[in-house]
């Protein structure tokens, strides 16, 4: 019989979500008559809307006609790839750089192919779940040692630092993950962290991979939306990003990756080159349907929209962090992200999850499911309806 995976054996617990949602039926089921609020999942809740819908209404009718029709398209459709390189990068990308995708989390899965399992990986405490999982199971990380796993070099964000990491602790020639702006603390990188960042990455020849899927929400000009904003960064870092958060796109799966030419590896080769064969072997290309509505979200009227279904999710995010503040809970995120970072020292995470659920009926995420630095954290998500956003607020009154 052939034996189980050894790398999938290495994953510590359960994924965190799929835990946070077990513990809520297990809630709800001892306690039916309670109306639970969730601000914990990054999930997005309201209507696509109108002018961005009908680019996929429009998508699926012309695949329905003879002329419309369309097939595989592995790198995704050419003039979507112009226009994000037009709309995102001030053309500075070539097409043939910009790769289509269903979403920036399976984008960062499928990188980790590409790099394998010999490479240091360095990731941001806390950081999303799937640098450190996706790492696990490419074999890059390792097996669990103490607090972390041993092939992962934990960059903790906290308060002393103002939530960017110390880049001395980053080894040679290791893989970066950096997402910004932060999930799970809401945290922007500003220019000058940012430039640190490349120059550090320049100088131990690492390569970034950085997950922007959060810029829409920047609101403050004087911070970057993009790595590529910062000089060199095109030699050494990987952008993912994702119309999910944005666009409202979390169900519909349309994303993209920038993969530069400039960018080598130590013997030479073109990472853009190997990346393309990658995606070319085990992915067929994003939905067409999707793509159509990603470029009706890119023209003038649906990045009006972008700017309307984000503004919403940040009135969210300041009803949260000013209803924490209120009770006295230090946060931060919530500004240029809709993510809220909230501060209970000296707790375990998990026993405030508990105690929110038990005393408010509101789910929220424990920090300490992002890594050691997430301890004594709680992410409150602004994901969710005005009026669910409003009332759990004042149930926060009870902590």
């Amino acid at each position: 019989m052939i034996t189980r995976n050894p790398y999938i054996a290495n994953l510590k617990a359960g994924y965190l979500f799929p835990e946070i949602s077990k513990r809520r039926r297990e809630y709800a089921a001892a306690h039916p008559d309670a109306k639970i609020i969730s601000l914990g999942v990054g999930n997005t809740t309201e209507p696509i809307l109108p002018h961005i819908n009908a680019g996929l209404i429009e998508g699926a009718r012309k695949l329905g006609t003879k002329e419309g029709y369309s097939g595989y398209q592995d790198e995704g459709m050419a003039q979507l790839r112009e226009k994000i390189s037009s709309v995102f990068y001030q053309g500075k990308f070539s097409i043939d750089e910009v790769f289509i995708s269903d979403g920036a989390k399976c984008d960062i899965g499928r990188l980790q192919i590409l790099f394998g399992a010999d490479v240091k990986i360095a990731v941001q405490d806390p950081s999303y779940p799937v640098y450190v999982d996706g790492s696990v199971l490419t074999g890059a990380a390792g097996g669990w040692e103490g607090t972390g796993y041993k092939g992962i070099t934990y960059l903790p964000c906290t308060a002393e630092n103002n939530f960017f990491p110390n880049l001395d602790l980053i080894p040679q020639n290791s893989l970066i993950y950096f997402c910004s702006p932060n999930n799970p603390t809401g945290a922007v990188a500003d220019r000058a962290q940012l430039t640190k960042l490349v120059d550090a990455a320049i100088s131990k020849q690492c390569i970034i991979i950085f997950d922007a899927a959060y810029s829409e929400f920047i609101r403050d000009k004087n911070l970057p939306k993009t790595i590529y904003e910062i000089d060199k960064a095109d030699t050494c870092a990987i952008e993912v990003n994702s119309f999910s958060k944005p666009a409202g796109f979390t169900g519909v799966r349309l994303g993209w990756s920038i993969v530069p030419k400039a960018i080598k590896f130590a013997g030479g080769e073109s990472v853009n080159a190997d990346w393309n064969r990658i995606a070319g072997t085990i992915f067929n290309g994003a939905s067409n349907i999707a793509q159509e509505g990603g470029l009706a979200a890119l023209d003038d009227i649906g990045l009006k929209e972008i700017r309307k279904l984000t503004d919403f999710y940040l009135g969210n995010a300041k009803l949260i962090r000013d209803a924490l503040i209120k009770r006295g809970i230090k946060c931060i995120g919530g500004d240029n992200s809709p993510y809220i970072w909230a501060h209970f020292p000296g707790r375990d995470s998990w026993e405030v999850f508990a105690e929110i659920l038990e005393k408010c009926q509101v789910v929220t995420t424990p920090g300490a499911g992002f890594g050691p630095a997430g301890q004594g954290f709680i992410r409150f998500s602004a994901f969710g309806h005005r009026a669910d956003v409003e009332e759990a607020c004042g149930r926060l009154e009870k902590l």
